[in-house]
């Protein structure tokens, strides 16, 4: 009889302890859960923010750019182009562009770009003595 009385209680005591065990895992685990999906939603809904700004700084330049179009189509067009070229030709590096009309093709030496003079710093010139001659 004490025997059995004796199994029933460890058996009650190592239910708790595995009752105890899973407690302490569930609030390990789910607070971290629910804390990184907050931060997964908070990320997603600054993108939102961040790509309707985008959107819209887009459209205020459009529209801006569609003005001034509107009022003088020739030279919008031709600043977009200056633009554009201005961006596009520094990535080209070591590229060669030619137009259609180019009856040859003079092959361009790798010519360095003039370095700016970086001015020397000025230096006072040296005092100079005078010698005099011994007067006769």
């Amino acid at each position: 009889m004490q025997r059995s009385f004796d199994e029933v209680s460890r058996a009650q005591q190592e239910r708790e302890q595995l009752i105890n065990q899973a407690n302490g895992e569930y609030n390990k685990v789910v607070p971290r859960a629910r804390g990184e999906a907050e931060q997964k939603v908070s990320e997603a809904e600054g993108y939102a923010v961040k790509r309707v700004n985008e959107a819209e700084g887009d459209v205020a330049r459009f529209n801006a750019l569609l003005t001034q179009y509107e009022k003088a189509p020739e030279v919008t067009r031709q600043r977009i182009y200056l633009e554009t070229m201005a961006e596009v030709i520094p990535k080209l590096g070591g590229k060669i562009i030619l137009d259609d009309a180019a009856k040859q093709f003079l092959p361009l030496m790798h010519l360095q770009q003039p370095q700016p003079q970086v001015p020397v710093p000025y230096q006072q010139p040296a005092p100079q003595r005078q010698v005099t001659q011994p007067v006769r």
